[in-house]
């Protein structure tokens, strides 16, 4: 038997190496979620609604990253209140994740490709209603139902989920995430896949008249960024996902393959990283935010050094000069 981890009447013991694992990605995912509303609520002229999207989105991480890494130190082994609420924040923050996700990419949608900006934030509160209403009302039923609770860790990696003794648990399992999960599979390659068609269309278009804009400023870095970050936006999604998926189709078909050591610390890893996979793609990749950060820090560490110096510099007497009239100074 695996010194990894084993099944002992139906229940996966998750040893403290996934558990070191899956407590460090929620912990940068808490950090890069956080990362991503402070620079939100500290410079207002980058307030825009794409970025306000992505706050909201980071919400959804941040609760996630928090209740994952509850459930996870806490190792539930029984049913609980607290494995419930567990349960019951890591599967809203969870689906709320999905629908922000797949928000984002259709407000940029309409935003660039159907080049409408006011339909587009008109939607904004489409998009609440839905990525919160829908994941909350899914949440809130499963937990009257008595559904959500101990999991014994057959689709997840130490936190709470469905119950492993609810009889229609493959059911809950799609209903509160696996269902909402294969959409955004779907939606999010065909969405950004028309978005990068159309911005090289119009590229495409735009290069005809680079000769009459000879003195524009040439602008390659920030396309070719953009370019890279729509093509990074939905493979990263799914790199993270698919563990997750490959898990719960394993599941289904009874393999032993659903408790392999890579699998485990793969799905640990991709269900609580989206957090620092979006502030790595949307704060340290953004050149005007990663800038002020370094302005922010270079900032700092100036005062700071120019406050040491200050301290020091009561200590340094002049010649002839008495102590006790330096102390009354």
């Amino acid at each position: 038997m695996s010194n990894h981890m084993m099944a002992i009447d139906n229940e996966t013991v998750v040893y403290l190496s996934e558990q070191v694992v899956v407590l460090c990605s929620c912990a940068l995912s808490f950090v890069g979620s956080s990362l991503i509303i402070l620079t939100y609520i500290c410079w207002s002229d980058l307030r825009t609604t794409p970025r306000k999207l992505l706050v909201f989105l980071s919400v959804s991480d941040w609760l996630s990253a928090a209740s994952y890494a509850y459930g996870v130190w806490s190792a539930f082994t029984v049913n609980s209140n607290e494995c419930i609420v567990q349960g019951a924040i890591s599967t809203f923050a969870n689906t709320s994740s999905f629908f922000w996700t797949v928000a984002i990419a259709i407000y940029l949608y309409v935003f660039i490709v159907r080049s409408n900006q006011r339909v587009a934030d008109s939607l904004v509160l489409f998009f609440h209603m839905v990525s919160w209403g829908i994941p909350l009302v899914i949440t809130i039923a499963a937990v009257s139902l008595g559904k959500i609770g101990y999991d014994a860790s057959e689709v997840s990696v130490g936190w709470c989920w469905i119950s492993i003794s609810a009889t229609d648990r493959v059911l809950w399992m799609l209903v509160t995430g696996k269902i909402w999960e294969f959409l955004a599979y779907l939606i999010l390659p065909i969405l950004y896949i028309l978005i990068k068609r159309h911005i090289h269309t119009a590229h495409a278009a735009l290069s005809e008249y680079r000769p009459i804009l000879a003195n524009r400023p040439p602008t390659h870095s920030f396309s070719s960024m953009a370019d890279v970050k729509l093509t990074l936006i939905p493979i990263i999604f799914i790199a993270l996902r698919i563990w997750s998926t490959v898990r719960f189709i394993l599941v289904l078909a009874k393999s032993p393959l659903k408790l392999h050591p890579v699998l485990m610390t793969l799905h640990g890893i991709g269900n609580t990283l989206q957090g620092a996979a979006n502030c790595i793609m949307f704060v340290f990749f953004t050149q005007p935010i990663r800038k002020r950060l370094c302005d922010a820090l270079c900032c700092c560490s100036k005062c700071q050094a120019e406050a040491e110096q200050s301290h020091d510099v009561p200590h340094r007497l002049l010649p002839g000069e008495d102590p006790s009239t330096h102390i009354e100074e």
